[in-house]
């Protein structure tokens, strides 16, 4: 009998395909992150803007060990959810809006799907009423915050954020996401820094100034804030650059400057040197006004925050009577709406100036029955078990990291009627409400909601109720 020769790992990268490679593929399905599945002999190659059921063209723009990523060049075979002519003419190499090809009934279809499947999977949340998603007021130019990578030349400056495959910057400046005003000031940013020859840094060489763009905007007002992330303090440069970009935008208002090393991260500074006398914008959110400053928790889409404030307002109810729990508050915005129908809203968070922001937030409305605490969320929890303090609902505002298992076993603790849950991670979703349903709380509604239109991230509210005569087995240490 012939034997077949060993398959060697040199036979192996032969048959991988390598970047550059143009493939014909057939989607099957698309992976909880919005990517096109197929497969070049038996690697999985994920495409981004393609569509289950389609033939496609792709080019591919990475090639690793597990997986490769490509992008489309030409769509052989159409889905019938594919729009004719996208909002974007970026869509085929720009990943970050994987679904901006693809029609938004298919995509609130999509969303719900990956909602049940990521519930269902488990037996304690069967039970759970998945209402329909809620779709965004504004599918295009709904984001209101935007934060941009500076790289390139300062005669040929690039602004615009990576591309998650092959980490390459894709420009932007007329994304059909972003408020209209954002797309302004970076294609003024752009020319202001070829006219004063900013330097640019350079992580290669360690050498220029502007690292990074961080523009926000206050609908109520039609007003915008900049800051300008450098590398060393470099007054002159970024001085003569907010004088341009305030003469060609006057809606610009507040203009700051935060010093970063390189080694650290997006936007993280000891100071913030403002370049304006105005040194934060104010919103509105629904009848709350907010105070928004460099580094303050701004909501990306002001419509669909709205709904999700709604919804919780509608779930805690009116009564007036009970102590109201919320964590992880952000700038308190969360707080200030659900004020109106608690006797107290007691805010915890992990720093003081969410603290100080959140108290100004509630002077700013005349709101009087909102307190607000800073510290490690776990070990408050038990002081507040302690002190005896019984609230009747308890909001926690999931950190995109999730939080400790000791976390909910503290709020379970507390035995509140009702647990309001809210997150941007489905798997993570999951895993919570199952560690509460066991410490007795039935999962009773889930509310998805499309705060990222054009995106695969899909939200979520929970409304979890405690189950009569449970005593869950709580931990403390």
């Amino acid at each position: 009998m012939k034997l077949r020769p060993k398959q060697t790992d040199k036979d192996a990268t032969e048959k991988r395909p390598r970047v550059g490679d143009i493939l014909d593929l057939v989607i099957s399905n698309l992976n909880e992150n919005g990517y096109g599945i197929s497969h070049s002999g038996e690697l999985p190659v994920l495409v981004s803007g393609a569509l289950p059921g389609e033939s496609v063209r792709v080019k591919v723009t990475f090639s690793g060990r597990r997986e490769a990523f490509a992008t489309v060049i030409k769509v052989l075979r159409h889905s019938p959810a594919r729009l004719q002519t996208p909002p974007c003419a970026r869509s085929t190499f720009c990943d970050s809006c994987r679904f901006v090809s693809m029609k938004y009934p298919a995509q609130l279809d999509w969303k719900k799907g990956m909602v049940e499947n990521a519930i269902r999977g488990y037996a304690s949340l069967k039970g759970a009423t998945l209402h329909p998603i809620l779709p965004s007021p504004m599918q295009l130019h709904y984001r209101g915050s935007a934060r941009f990578i500076v790289s390139g030349k300062f005669t040929d400056p690039l602004i615009g954020i990576k591309n998650h495959n092959n980490r390459d910057v894709v420009e932007l400046g007329d994304c059909p996401l972003y408020h209209p005003l954002i797309n302004r000031i970076v294609q003024v940013v752009k020319e202001g820094i070829r006219k004063g020859k900013v330097p640019v840094y350079s992580p290669r060489s360690d050498s220029g100034i502007l690292r990074n763009l961080s523009v926000r905007v206050s609908e109520a007002e039609n007003r915008a804030m900049v800051t300008f992330v450098t590398a060393e303090r470099s007054f002159n440069e970024i001085h003569h650059l907010s004088k341009y970009l305030q003469a060609a935008v006057p809606e610009v208002e507040v203009m700051a400057q935060i010093v970063n090393n390189p080694s650290g991260k997006f936007i993280i500074g000891e100071k913030d040197y403002f370049v304006t006398r105005k040194r934060s914008l104010s919103d509105m959110i629904g009848d709350t006004r907010i105070i928004i400053t460099p580094r303050s928790f701004f909501p990306v889409n002001h419509g669909g925050t709205l709904l999700s404030y709604e919804k919780a307002r509608e779930w805690a109810g009116n009564s007036g009577q009970e102590i109201v729990l919320d964590l992880f508050f952000g700038n308190g915005c969360m707080s200030l709406f659900l004020s109106r129908c608690a006797k107290v809203v007691m805010g915890i968070e992990a720093t003081a100036a969410s603290v100080e922001e959140a108290e100004k937030n509630a002077r700013l409305n005349g709101i009087r029955n909102c307190r607000f605490e800073a510290g490690d969320v776990s070990e408050l929890l038990i002081e507040l078990r302690k002190k005896r303090v019984s609230p009747g609902l308890i909001v926690i505002n999931m950190p995109a990291k999730g939080c400790e298992r000791e976390v909910l076993q503290r709020v379970a603790a507390l035995s509140p009627a009702r647990i309001i849950h809210i997150s941007g991670a489905l798997q993570q979703l999951a895993l919570d409400l199952d560690i509460l349903s066991r410490f007795g709380y039935r999962i009773l509604e889930v509310q998805p909601m499309d705060m990222f239109p054009q995106t695969p991230r899909v939200d979520t509210l929970t409304l979890m109720v405690k189950e009569k005569g449970t005593s869950p087995d709580l931990i403390y240490s």
